[in-house]
């Protein structure tokens, strides 16, 4: 099953296990909404890749109120469920059906380009290719932040970092139709360890490559142009 009929088919029930698959969810987000620079007055450009059901753009959206979203993702389900999502805020939003790593542009240049828990669907290459392409895209002063998962370092790291968020989202009461949901799910992964990601984004151009939060495998990490 293709990355896109996945995300399709779990569009409607996606977020209603959010906060029990992500055992870290509450610093997880906050950090990636703390660590964008810029004044909750300014009148950003924001893209959200593979923004999904469009969370992450709603945390953001409610701290900067002037800011404009335009909102990529493969799945048309799940822009769909962004859009409701969205209906109450004052922002302007626009809503883009693509796979974002195969398209040659991501349109105009942004003051903010972010993505949770998404580019790690993409192998190595991919993601090298998308760092180029975002660094590209982004006005100079901008900022790239992803909230992400990363392999672990070692094969050994790894088999923790597994072990323990299946001790976790079993202590949170996800069900066994939300854990098979979420394995099939990962099927699709093709993850990176964080060294590596932080590497190719400075090879990539970027500079204060930094990663601000990690538990296991969850990390949160930027760099600006």
């Amino acid at each position: 099953m293709s990355i896109k009929a996945v995300f399709d088919l779990y569009a409607s029930q996606y977020d209603g296990s959010r906060r029990k698959l992500i055992p870290c969810f509450a610093d997880f987000y906050r950090t990636a909404r703390e660590i964008i620079p810029f004044a909750p007055e300014e009148r950003l450009t924001i893209l959200d890749l593979g923004a999904g059901t469009g969370l992450l753009t709603s945390m953001v959206a409610a701290d900067f109120a002037n800011a404009r979203f335009s909102l990529m993702d493969i799945s048309a389900n799940m822009l769909a469920e962004a859009e409701k999502r969205l209906s109450g805020y004052g922002n302007e939003f626009s809503y883009v059906v693509a796979d974002y790593s195969r398209i040659p542009s991501l349109g105009e240049q942004f003051d903010l380009i972010m993505s949770s828990l998404s580019i790690h669907h993409l192998d190595q290459r991919q993601k090298q290719e998308l760092f180029g392409k975002v660094f590209a895209h982004l006005a100079p002063g901008g900022v790239f932040v992803n909230a992400d998962q990363a392999l672990g370092e070692t094969a050994e790291i790894e088999k923790i970092y597994r072990q323990k968020w299946l001790e976790q989202v079993k202590g949170n009461g996800v069900t066994d139709a939300e854990l098979q949901g979420a394995l099939t799910r990962m099927k699709e992964d093709r993850m990176s360890t964080l060294s590596w990601q932080l590497a190719s984004l400075q090879d990539a151009g970027f500079h204060d490559v930094n990663c601000w939060y990690q538990h296991y495998s969850f990390a949160v990490y930027s760099g600006s142009r």
